[in-house]
């Protein structure tokens, strides 16, 4: 439990550390764009070749396959809704509140898509920690926090929110999220294999509908020629960190 905690703490602090830079500075968005890509890049690494795989290993393709799809149908369904909303309270449709993303009003709609994108990483994060620390997807979580919240941040300063409220805002955000992997490990200390298979296979579904919905295709929005390569990086240095 105690290497839940600081898993939690180390993943969580990249909110806080990107608010911190977003509320004194605004980087260029290519660079934003670029750290996002790298993140999918790892997430996917990290995805494939420990949390899913683990997941295969304890329970085969059917329960591990029923756990992916059901996480991302779960994504789907809560967070078209939250579009739904954001769309009716910014006067935009579901569409612009994708394509314009923290833009689109004080940086609350990339908030909102931050915690609930976190939760079912960071949850992934706990459960995992039952087979064994993930630094591959720590890594993986860590760099697609920064750039979210830095962004978020600076949107919110633009929207004339002061300093100390951005800050409190993602700080209560990352408490959540920390709270959410060692959630996520406390549950999984008592499952069973078929049990943890799907619960692994469950956040390994969220996390990769959210990097489909969210995460890539803002970094395919401002990170400019360089997304590609970045990807790659991210991927290799995910890979090498679990081999």
């Amino acid at each position: 439990m105690l290497t839940a905690v600081l898993y939690g703490l180390a993943a969580s602090s990249a909110l806080v550390i990107g608010a911190a830079i977003g509320t004194r500075f605004e980087p260029p968005r290519q660079v934003t764009g670029t750290l996002l890509a790298f993140a999918s890049g790892a997430l996917i690494s990290a995805l494939a070749f420990e949390l899913f795989e683990v997941a295969f290993e304890l329970g085969g393709a059917s329960r591990s396959g029923l756990g992916l799809l059901a996480g991302a149908a779960v994504f789907v369904v809560i967070d078209s809704r939250l579009d739904r909303r954001m769309a009716g309270t910014a006067g935009l449709d579901e569409r612009e509140v994708k394509v314009r993303g923290a833009a689109s009003g004080v940086g609350w709609t990339l908030l909102a898509a931050v915690t609930l994108d976190g939760v079912p990483e960071n949850l992934a994060l706990g459960v995992s920690l039952a087979e064994g620390a993930s630094l591959t997807l720590l890594v993986a979580i860590f760099f697609s926090n920064l750039p979210e919240s830095l962004v978020g941040a600076v949107a919110m300063r633009g929207g004339g929110l002061g300093a100390k409220a951005v800050m409190g805002t993602w700080i209560a955000c990352a408490v959540l999220l920390a709270v959410a992997v060692i959630a996520g490990r406390a549950v999984a200390g008592g499952l069973g294999d078929n049990v943890l298979s799907l619960a692994l296979g469950f956040a390994g579904g969220a996390v990769l509908a959210s990097l489909a919905d969210t995460v890539m295709p803002e970094a395919f929005r401002t990170g400019g020629p360089y997304i590609a390569f970045a990807t790659a990086a991210g991927f290799f240095l995910s890979f090498v960190l679990a081999a």
